[in-house]
């Protein structure tokens, strides 16, 4: 586990990840509606302003895996990840549109140790993507599990 960069003992409770940017096109937007969420307001403009969206918006669990793929891309796959227990918390703030710009970070909120694997520790994480205007369009939280590089290490 030593080659990756960053490891449990890296996190620090406060420490902001910057996950990039991304800009969100119809074309991704109507492909992943067909495929997981084909809800109108997500396949078609027309559909999409008859509804209280106003447009074409994308799907909450699209906008959640662009946040995942850019937490992958910036952090997880350098990382000693051991995956999630869950998410907590997920909240769809404001609708994602056709050409928003999305820009993500992650926030370390707490951590500790776990008691019943001494080798893995769990950081409490607070994500957020917000588009262009700095706006928060979702909000998340959960808990990642790490392993240690050093598990030998007390406390």
């Amino acid at each position: 586990m030593t080659e990756k960069k960053w490891a449990y003992e890296d996190l620090e409770i406060g420490m902001v990840l910057d996950l990039g940017s991304k800009t969100i096109t119809a074309e991704e937007i109507v492909a992943f509606a067909r495929e997981f969420d084909p809800q109108p307001m997500h396949l078609d403009e027309a559909a999409g302003k008859a509804g209280i969206l106003g447009g074409l918006t994308a799907s909450g669990w699209h906008t959640c895996s662009t946040y995942m793929r850019m937490v992958c891309d910036a952090f997880i796959l350098q990382s000693t990840s051991e995956g999630s227990p869950g998410i907590d918390y997920v909240r769809w703030k404001k609708p994602v549109r056709p050409g928003d710009v999305l820009t993500g970070r992650v926030t370390i909120t707490t951590k500790r140790r776990s008691k019943s694997r001494p080798d893995i520790g769990l950081a409490n994480c607070r994500g957020e993507i917000e588009n262009q205007k700095g706006e928060i369009v979702l909000e998340l939280e959960n808990t990642g599990m790490f392993r240690l590089r050093h598990p030998e290490a007390t406390a």
